[in-house]
């Protein structure tokens, strides 16, 4: 699987999990040179406290573009610190 923005690759990985039709990329597969922290956080029910990065490839910021859980419930320590796209990221096999 890759994500792709702006015909840049962000991540690129054949181990990626699935949870809810979302790929989440192994950190080592992610170039987090392209990645900014961003203040955003929400809840999820089941998974726990998500936090966002902007993705940001030549000057073109996406606002939140990318998302982690670092410390998610037991129900989801599989992606833990795993990273998901969505905003216009392209995954694609």
């Amino acid at each position: 699987m890759k994500a792709i923005w702006h015909n840049e690759v962000i991540a690129e990985s054949d181990k990626t999990v699935v949870v809810e039709n979302n790929h989440y990329f192994p950190p080592a597969s992610v170039k987090l040179g392209l990645l900014n922290p961003s203040n955003t956080h929400t809840n999820c029910a089941w998974k726990g406290e998500a936090s966002y990065y902007d993705v940001n490839i030549k000057g073109k910021v996406n606002h939140d573009a990318a998302w982690y859980y670092p410390a998610p419930k037991q129900a989801a320590e599989n992606i833990k610190g795993y990273i998901a796209f969505w905003k216009g990221v392209e995954v694609i096999e």
